[in-house]
């Protein structure tokens, strides 16, 4: 894409002829930049040169039009007149930053292009924050009522997601502190990143989302707890039936004894004593639990 002065070039570096080329063509910039756009590294990093600025940052993977909450990599190589970038998937922020120029959006230099797309980055991620966050407030509504029914794996589904999402904005705030620290002006004006900025706006993400990852983790303890509470209920409920029914069992082992001597052998109305006692020993049962406090 031409844009402006600018020159930027996007691989698909699951095609063997962009790795061809990349491999082949001479970019006038460190050897170790070209490595890293064909390398498979999974970890976010930034590499400043005086005349161009290279490295991996994380974003999320598109499918279609939608946002997934799977990770992916850009690579980039940046000098004063071009960025080229490649990913192995397709991402977010890369087709956000697309979109924009094609509607029109201008920027300055190679550097205010390189901002756009973390910009986009971030508001990616933003946006996913705000489902989650959407999301935990109706968890949230259906513990306090009560009615949270096979809501444990949907809150570990988003649980998942927020640390998933804090573990890519924590490397990206690394990535740029150490930029804003290391300082940019050893580099040329058009490579110059405003890191500081990039990286209070990281931050704020962040702290965000490892507000809501708190938050989930303490739903989740919460619906524990309701589902231990439901268990002990179940177990009280199942306790006490089996302590009124034992009595009546054992009478009737009694009666079911093949042994002379049993009483009500000879009696006409011996089966309704028999049921008389049955019922009687299962009501002192119930009065001796009610009065130690078994039973409420």
């Amino acid at each position: 894409m031409v844009h402006g002065d600018l020159l930027w070039l996007h691989f698909n570096l699951t095609d063997s002829r962009a790795l061809q080329w990349l491999a082949q063509a001479e970019l006038h910039a460190p050897e170790q930049g070209r490595a890293l756009l064909l390398s498979k590294d999974t970890y976010q990093q930034l590499h400043s040169a005086a005349d161009s600025v290279y490295g991996v940052i994380s974003d999320l993977l598109r499918d279609i039009d939608e946002v997934t909450e799977e990770t992916g990599y850009l690579r980039f190589l940046m000098t004063e007149r071009f960025l080229i970038s490649g990913r192995h998937h397709a991402l977010c922020a890369v087709d956000a930053t697309r979109r924009s120029l094609e509607g029109g959006r201008r920027v300055d230099g190679v550097a205010a292009l390189l901002e756009t797309i973390i910009e986009n980055v971030a508001d990616t991620m933003d946006n996913v924050a705000d489902r989650i966050a959407v999301a935990l407030d109706e968890i949230e509504e259906q513990v306090l009522s009560g009615n949270s029914k096979d809501m444990l794996a949907r809150l570990g589904r988003l649980r998942r997601t927020c640390v998933r999402l804090h573990r890519q904005l924590s490397g990206l705030r690394i990535v740029f502190h150490r930029l804003e620290h290391k300082g940019v002006d050893g580099l040329k004006p058009a490579l110059q990143l405003r890191a500081g900025k990039l990286a209070q706006r990281l931050d704020g993400l962040d702290h965000r989302v490892v507000e809501m990852r708190e938050r989930s983790r303490l739903l989740q303890e919460e619906l524990h707890l309701q589902v231990e509470e439901q268990g002990n209920d179940s177990l009280r409920v199942l306790s006490v039936l089996t302590a009124l029914l034992l009595p009546p069992t054992l009478i009737t082992g009694v009666f079911g004894m093949n042994t002379k001597g049993l009483p009500f052998t000879d009696n006409e109305n011996a089966f309704l004593w028999a049921a008389l006692l049955l019922v009687l020993s299962s009501a002192s049962a119930y009065l001796v639990m009610k009065r130690i406090g078994l039973i409420r």
